[in-house]
Parts: structure tokens; sequence; C-alpha cells
């Protein structure tokens, strides 16, 4: 066997380990999902028995009033945080990409922080924050919680892109006339707009997924779907929790791929 043969072998036999190693991760990551799909259509009310299959948990989960009254507050809850976070990480990604102030090493570990600290610490934080000036707990209460961690994600992403931009494209504008207001809405914007997107769908997801901050930080009237599943796994585990978390993982799925498709309609 030639030298060449052999390290031909040997290139052949690393890429089928890293392929193993890809596919066994693969199937450690979405073998759960996809058996909780799977018993989402279970007739049985135990969830560890199979007993036929079945859309009734799914009707359940259609007539269940207080699932619904948690769905529409974690959409309330999501959305309104999405747009604060989005608003006030661009900002902050801009000011902090596009100026130099003093301390500058000091914004960026504060920018920091709060993707760092453990969620229970911030969230005790939070609450005695709101304690102290008396703010009432409800819904406003957990989407101001809810920014203040999101802020910081959208900030790093929207940065990343910004990083991408050619300076050059900015001072040519600037050369052609253009003022600083015209450089941000006609050429910076338009060529982070993806980096901006990216950051509001990642602040959406994490506010649909809190558990720990919305818990402390919630009221009467503020339950979220987390707090709702949470409740309902106390009182025994039926299908309905995996009917109600398929329907989040197809609107994950959905969602994530609308933006890709969007992105690649933008290129």
């Amino acid at each position: 066997m030639s030298h060449r043969d052999a390290t031909s072998n040997v290139g052949f036999g690393q890429g089928k380990s890293v392929s193993i190693v890809t596919i066994s991760g693969l199937v450690f990551l979405y073998l759960p999902i996809f058996i909780l799909i799977v018993y989402s259509f279970n007739d049985s009310r135990f969830s560890a028995s199979w007993n036929g299959f079945s859309f009734k948990w799914y009707k359940i989960m259609w007539h269940d009033g207080p699932l619904w009254t948690a769905i529409k507050n974690t959409l309330i809850i999501a959305t309104a945080n999405t747009l604060v976070s989005t608003f006030l990480g661009t900002l902050a990604a801009l000011a902090l990409s596009r100026h130099r102030y003093r301390f500058m090493g000091v914004y960026h570990k504060i920018l920091h922080m709060p993707i760092v600290i453990p969620d229970v610490v911030q969230a005790v934080s939070l609450l005695m924050l709101f304690a102290f000036f008396h703010f009432t707990l409800g819904l406003v209460s957990v989407i101001l919680a809810h920014a203040s961690f999101s802020i910081s994600f959208v900030a790093l992403v929207v940065m990343a892109k910004l990083s991408n931009l050619d300076r050059r494209l900015e001072e040519a504008a600037m050369d052609l006339g253009a003022n600083r207001f015209q450089v941000l809405t006609q050429v910076i914007l338009p060529n982070i707009w993806p980096g901006i997107l990216a950051g509001g769908l990642l602040a959406f997801t994490l506010s649909i997924d809190d558990f720990v901050i919305t818990f402390f930080t919630s009221g009467v009237g503020s339950t979220t779907l987390p707090l709702k599943i949470y409740s309902m796994i106390k009182f025994g585990i039926t299908p309905e929790i995996n009917a109600i978390s398929t329907v989040l993982v197809l609107f994950s799925t959905l969602a994530v791929s609308s933006i890709h498709l969007f992105d690649r309609e933008k290129k």
C-alpha cells in the first residue's frame, strides 16, 4: 500500500468516526423530543404506557381555558419583551461599536453580567427591587424582568453583525453628503437587519422559555405557560403536557424556518 492510500484510509476512518459522533449527538438531542411527540398521541392517561393512537389530549388542550390564558400571557410578555429588548439592545450595540468612551471595558462587562449571573440570583434581586419601589407584580413586572437580561443577548448578536460591517461604506456615504441619521437608517440598519432579527428572535425564545425569573416576578393574573406546565406536573404528568410541548416545538420550528427563508430571500 502506498503512502497516499494509507493517508486516504486514515482520513476516511477519521471522517467515519466524526460522522458516528455527530449522529450519536443528534440522536441524544432529538430522540427525547421524538418520544415526547409520539406519546402526545397516546390514548392512555399515563405517559409511561401506550394504549393506542388518539387525538384526545389535543382536544383536551384545546378546551383548557386556564392553559390558553397562560399562552396569551406568554405571548404578550414575549412580544413586549422582544420589542423593548430589540430596540434598546440595538441602540446599546451601536453605541458600544461605533463610539469610544472611558471605561469601555467596564461597559462591556456590565453588558455580559446578565448572561453569566445565575437566574435565581437575578430573579431574587429583581424581586427585591420591585418590592423596594412597591411595584405591583404582574405582566409589566415580568416584561421588565425579561428585558433586563434579553437586552444583553440582543446587543451581543447585533455587535457581532456590526463587527463584520465595512466601515468604509459609512465613510463613503458621509463623503457623498449623507448625515449621521441617513447613514444609520440607509446604510447601517439595512446591513445589520439580519442580526437585529436574529437578536429579536432570540429574545422572544428566551422569554417564552423562562421559568425561574418569571416565577419570582409574576403576580396574580400573569401566569405564563412554563408556570402553568409546572403547576400541572405537580398533580401528575398526563399526555396533555406532551401535546402542549409538541405545539411549542412545532411553533419554534416554523418560526426558525420562516426566519431562515426570509434571510435567503434577502440574499
